[in-house]
């Protein structure tokens, strides 16, 4: 049997096909096909942005809520 790797993360996942992408893209000559691949690198640029954006107000958001319940007066 097949081991298995470790999973990868999001952003790993999304730094791993950016990487690819760019080697790509050096190697295409000028054209519409590496500015397809240009606009997906973009595309993962934005997502990798994204993604760091929500988990920073998902943090931020957990840490507001804990502050709120330890600062609540108990009845």
């Amino acid at each position: 049997m097949r081991k298995r790797s470790d999973p990868h993360t999001f952003e790993q996942r999304l730094e791993e096909q950016r990487l690819r992408l760019e080697a790509e893209a050096a190697r295409s000559p000028d054209g519409a096909q590496r500015a397809t691949i240009t606009r997906k690198i973009e595309q993962l640029q934005l997502a990798a942005d994204m993604n760091r954006w929500l988990l920073r107000a998902s943090t931020a958001e957990s840490s507001d809520s804990r502050t709120t319940a330890a600062l609540s007066p108990t009845s």
